[in-house]
């Protein structure tokens, strides 16, 4: 595929970002998330690509744009699938909280595991640690590799987990093993990557969170050389029966960042609101400055972009 891809895609969480940014700490995660579909879907249909929505906002009867099997683009070179999440982190973006960004990732047709809407156990890090993970293991014994790997003790480390009942359990063997817990309310992507970033903070992303969020966690991952494995979890013969529906058989299988992002991938994040990754919209008169994380699995290229956006000159934003 094209390597300039990649910057097009930038303009698309751009524009999301700042359509959504207006909607930030109003209460209203409906309206912030509708600004920023609007916005991603405009932008993407300027793009030159051939390009099907596989990880979308829902099914076609569910949502309005940006849903599954949509086609986007005005070109019909480049044939690829897409996974967006517009505005990942709506509750954060409505209570004007840290973490919400724009995000989007593009594959080769095929690329892209079709993960159904629904909950999927994770477990995310960057490429110092790469091949220490085991999602069959415990937490300590996880926590000993990638101590291991990163040589530092445990008691370094510092591991992000949603803020769920569901995670009691391994919070409390975090905690006695002596390592590090951020507790997040929402919004798992950027944390994920936040793993691979040097200077983050983060070391693992460790928990049960959204399946379509953890495919555009792994096309990041692969981007920049980490590692993740992931298993769907079923909560009801309803959700086996739709995924089986999306071509999914082994339901205990345990996916890597390769079975989920396949092929040349290219990923695309803009902040919303300051998070471990990425800073937020900020406003100045008669404008607005992103901050933007974009890569490319082929080159392993990873680029931060700031930019300002002068909306005298920008009427589609």
């Amino acid at each position: 595929m094209d390597r300039n891809l990649a910057l097009e895609l930038v303009r698309v969480t751009e524009a999301a970002a700042l359509a959504c940014s207006r909607w930030v700490g109003k209460g209203n995660k409906m309206a912030a998330d509708e600004a920023a579909t609007d916005a991603m879907r405009r932008t993407l249909g300027s793009m030159d690509i051939k390009g099907t929505v596989v990880i979308g906002e829902g099914e076609m009867d569910e949502a309005p744009m940006l849903y599954i099997g949509e086609q986007v683009g005005n070109g019909d070179t480049h044939e690829v699938d897409i996974a967006v999440d517009p505005l990942e982190g709506t509750n954060i973006c409505a209570k004007g909280m840290n973490g919400s960004i724009a995000t989007i990732a593009i594959a080769p047709r095929g690329g892209f595991l079709h993960a159904p809407d629904m909950y999927m156990e994770k477990i995310a890090v960057g490429p110092t640690a790469k091949g220490a993970i085991d999602i069959n293991a415990s937490p300590t014994e996880n926590l000993k590799r990638i101590a291991e790997a990163k040589k530092c003790y445990i008691e370094d480390l510092t591991v992000v987990i949603l803020d769920r009942p569901r995670h009691d359990k391994i919070v409390s063997e975090i905690r006695k093993a002596g390592a590090r817990i951020h507790l997040i309310s929402d919004g798992d992507v950027a944390p994920a990557i936040a793993a691979a970033v040097a200077g983050s903070g983060v070391d693992m992303l460790m928990g049960i969170g959204g399946a379509p969020e953890g495919v555009l966690a792994a096309a990041a991952l692969k981007c920049m050389g980490g590692d993740m494995q992931g298993r769907l979890v079923f909560l009801s013969r309803e959700e086996r029966d739709r995924a089986q529906s999306m071509g999914i058989e082994a339901f205990d299988r345990v996916y890597t960042a390769e079975d989920m992002a396949q092929g040349d991938v290219f990923f695309a994040a803009t902040g919303v609101t300051n998070g471990d990754l990425l800073k937020g919209v900020r406003y100045f008169s008669g404008g607005g400055e992103t901050h933007s994380i974009v890569m490319r699995s082929k080159s392993r290229t990873v680029r931060f972009i700031e930019a300002q956006h002068f909306f005298d000159h920008k009427p589609s934003l």
